[in-house]
């Protein structure tokens, strides 16, 4: 039973909102010094964890650190703590006609839970965000990266007993299917719960929980070549949406090209040999590629290709005769989460900024862009694809609620 858990972490909450941001900033830049002091032990643990995954697996990529994967880490960390807080800002200020002053201030949630896949960075980068944010964070992590995990959080833990702060405030539950159960039915300990991975995960958390969750969607991400799209632009975007990291949740799933647009389909999709990529395709742009790229990395699509986050170097591609039509195709299939067009007509770029339903929505740019980092956040806690509270990526500012303060001089109500 995690109840004694999960009651100290509570406990420890309710002292972080308290803190000076001084200090934040301090435990902060201390956990990436330690981090990059301690990179050898953090990737013997790593190296641990790979040794028990097939390197063919999509997840063996989210799985590895590198000395350059650490020492991003460490450097989002220290951009966290770069930011101003996000706590006690006043979000709105009034005062009644009866002379009640009113205002909307934002304050931690107390206790985050996060669930999360192989993805050991995920440890240091909700930690940032939850301390940065005044709220204690309850970590489960798969059982792929269960090595990685203890060695960060034992890490971050040894931090903050150096500044004496209860240890607690970041916990990390064992990678059992039991833990997974008594994190989900936590209610009165964990305010809110974030899952953090596959379809399948996702499904799991949203029909299982009894504590509130944020849904964090798959990523089934489109790209529409547009009948005015630029070649070049369009080779660039396609080959850094889809090959840059093929296990992540913006990377490019499938093309879809307007089929006035066919003659370059071959130019658009040339430079993803290189990258060993293979596509399947529709009847109308197999023919277009046949013949002009490699035969053992061409196929032809089943319905089942268009809908599918491959996590892997796959691309599905659909030939469509107008942006209606693209349109329709990524209403049907698109998972809401980064949506790309590529076009010269700015009638077109507008008409799909309106009509495309998603967190993200790109016109002459790659999804690859769908991240906290780079949208100036420091890092994500994940990508939310849910309309309700919190969208796209999610920050220091989706970690807080607020609550409102009323101050008046003896006023009564009739």
């Amino acid at each position: 039973m995690l109840t004694e858990v999960f009651r100290k972490t509570k406990d420890a909450s309710r002292n972080l909102g308290q803190l000076s941001e001084e200090l934040r900033c301090k435990v902060l830049n201390s956990v990436a010094d330690s981090l990059l002091e301690n990179k050898d032990a953090l990737l013997e643990a790593n190296a641990r964890d790979l040794s028990r995954m097939d390197p063919a697996n999509p997840l063996y990529d989210r799985l590895q650190l590198t000395e350059a994967r650490i020492k991003e880490i460490a450097g989002g960390i220290r951009d966290v703590a770069s930011l101003p807080s996000p706590l006690a800002a006043e979000l709105e200020h009034r005062v009644l006609p009866n002379g009640l002053l009113l205002r909307k201030v934002s304050v931690p949630f107390g206790v985050i839970g996060v669930i999360y896949e192989a993805r050991p960075n995920v440890t240091f980068d909700v930690f940032a965000l939850c301390f940065k944010s005044g709220n204690a964070c309850i970590l489960k992590g798969g059982k792929d990266a269960a090595d990685s995990n203890e060695a960060a959080i034992c890490l971050i833990r040894k931090v903050l007993e150096e500044y004496g702060i209860a240890p607690e405030s970041a916990t990390l539950l064992p990678s059992t299917h039991e833990a997974t159960a008594e994190m989900l039915g936590a209610v009165g300990w964990i305010d809110v719960c974030i899952p953090r991975g596959g379809r399948k995960l996702i499904d799991f958390v949203r029909n299982n929980a009894k504590v509130p969750v944020i849904e964090t969607g798959a990523g089934v991400v489109n790209t529409y070549f547009d009948l005015h799209g630029d070649l070049e632009i369009g080779k660039k975007i396609v080959f850094n949406a889809k090959t840059r990291r093929v296990s992540v949740c913006n990377a490019l799933d499938c093309l879809i090209v307007h089929s006035g647009r066919l003659d370059d389909l071959a130019s658009l999709c040339a430079p993803l040999e290189a990258k060993g990529v293979s596509i399947r395709a529709d009847g109308r742009a197999y023919s277009a590629l046949e013949g002009k790229y490699p035969a053992n990395l061409l196929s032809h699509a089943c319905d089942e290709d268009f809908g599918t986050e491959f996590m892997d170097y796959i691309l599905a591609v659909r030939t469509v005769d107008s942006i209606q039509e693209a349109l329709e195709h990524i209403a049907a299939h698109g998972s809401g989460h980064s949506e790309a067009i590529v076009t010269g007509d700015e009638d077109a770029a507008e008409r799909f900024r309106a009509s495309v339903d998603a967190a993200c929505v790109y016109v002459n740019a790659p999804t690859s862009f769908t991240d906290g980092a780079q949208f100036g956040l420091g890092a994500e806690i994940g990508i939310s694809t849910q309309k309700l509270g919190p969208r796209g990526p999610m920050g220091l500012r989706e970690m807080t609620t607020y609550k409102w303060l009323i101050d008046g001089n003896g006023q009564t109500r009739p």
